[in-house]
Formats: structure tokens, C-alpha cells, sequence
């Protein structure tokens, strides 16, 4: 294997928490509406999503707040973002993965690439059992995790430890993350970036793929564009 699509799990490989407000307020027993928080879909509605774009705030900082808001809606202390997502996903974590992600793993492992996750905060976030419940996880060559790691991206040093465990040099390599930070760091670092679009991923795993030369599968394959379409419901 001499290539690599390397992956940001948050928003890339799942859906947004943004994207599942309904189902989210539905497992915690909210009326629904209740959370209006929308981040990337709605930046100018959320000043805290802003304050993250600007760096006044980590993105840890953004979730941890989200997380102590949603636990005081219950009447609860919430000191964990493991809390909010396993309330709020824990039934079935596997449904919140993208199809268009699981549809690109395995069209690049076909073609011979390498697989890894590099992540801020994938068990910090999301639990370690989670990994067990996720098939897709088991098709990784390697995960790269802050939670463990303590190294952030933008971090030099933390695509040095996904590169050294795949072994492969950042040429060979394709990044894709939601966070253009992320993506500006992994460029420092030599590899191939990719801004993923949470608007449009079917168009963001479609371009990583091509900078892979990976065949793109039918299912990833652009649709002729409607008046409104989007892809974001692919």
C-alpha cells in the first residue's frame, strides 16, 4: 500500500450533531425545536460556533459548553462530552455514520489504499465502546487519537504519529477534515488536504477519492443538478 486516505471522525465520517437536533431531542425526551444551535449550518445564529472559527475558543471548549447546556435542560451536570453524545446517540451509534463515508472506505481500501483516523477526541467524545458498535471503524489500519495521544491537531506532531504508523510520507497521503484548521495543518505537514464540506460530503468524498485516483463506486457517482438539490442528502 502506497497511499492513504487518513480521516477526521467527527462530521466527516458521522453526521453532525447539528444534523441530528430531532433525534437527539427525541432520545432525551425534548420538545422538539428545543436546541437551535446549528454551527456550520447556521454560523450566524450561533455566536459560540463563531467564537471557535475566530480561535477565542477550542472546539473542545464549543462541545463542552453544548454538553453542560443540554444537561441542565434535564436538570442534570453534564462534565463530560461522552455524556451528550451517548445519551443522545447510544441506542444505535452506527446509524449517525455517513453512508457516502462507508461507500468511500471501501471503495479506497479496494483500490489498495491505507485507512487511518486521526481525531481530537474520538473516545474523549464519542466513548471507547463506541469502536465495538461501528463496523466501519474495523476497516481502519490505524486510529490516531488525541484522547490518548494528548497531541492536537494542528499539531505538527500529530500527523507525524498517524504518517509514522502508517508509514508513509505525507505525499502519498490524502487528509480530509471538517475543521479548516486541521486541514491548513496537514498541508504544513506535506500531506494532501481536503476541507470537508458537512454541506455537501457526497462532493467532499468524491474529491478525495480523485486525489487518490481511486474509481469512485456508483453510489458516490455525481447526480445531475436539480434546482435546490443538494447533496447533502445523498
Amino acid at each position: 500500500m502506497n497511499r492513504a486516505l487518513v480521516l477526521d471522525f467527527g462530521g466527516v465520517v458521522t453526521r453532525t450533531l447539528f444534523e441530528t437536533h430531532a433525534a437527539t431531542e427525541a432520545a432525551l425526551g425534548l420538545p422538539a425545536g428545543t436546541l437551535t444551535w446549528r454551527g456550520p449550518f447556521d454560523p450566524t445564529g450561533d455566536r459560540l460556533w463563531r467564537d471557535m472559527l475566530a480561535d477565542r475558543i477550542s472546539e473542545r471548549d464549543y462541545w463542552m459548553t453544548r454538553t453542560r447546556e443540554v444537561g441542565r435542560l434535564l436538570g442534570e451536570s453534564w462534565d463530560s462530552m461522552e455524556t451528550l453524545v451517548t445519551r443522545a446517540r447510544g441506542a444505535d451509534p452506527a446509524s449517525v455514520i455517513r453512508p457516502q463515508a462507508i461507500a468511500a472506505v471501501k471503495a479506497a481500501k479496494a483500490a489498495g489504499c491505507a485507512l487511518a483516523i486521526l481525531s481530537n477526541e474520538l473516545d474523549l467524545f464519542y466513548g471507547a465502546a463506541l469502536r465495538a458498535r461501528v463496523p466501519i471503524l474495523g476497516e481502519f489500519d490505524c486510529i490516531v487519537d488525541a484522547t490518548y495521544t494528548g497531541v492536537l491537531k494542528p499539531d505538527a506532531r500529530a500527523y507525524a504519529l498517524c504518517l509514522e504508523q502508517l508509514d508513509l510520507p505525507a505525499s502519498a497521503c490524502v487528509f480530509v477534515d471538517d475543521q479548516l484548521r486541521n486541514v491548513e495543518g496537514a498541508l504544513r505537514a506535506g500531506m494532501q488536504a481536503l476541507h470537508f464540506d458537512v454541506l455537501h460530503p457526497g462532493q467532499s468524498y468524491r474529491q478525495a477519492l480523485q486525489c487518490l485516483g481511486v474509481p469512485l463506486p456508483a453510489s458516490l457517482q455525481p447526480s445531475p443538478r436539480m434546482a435546490g438539490y443538494s447533496d447533502s442528502a445523498e
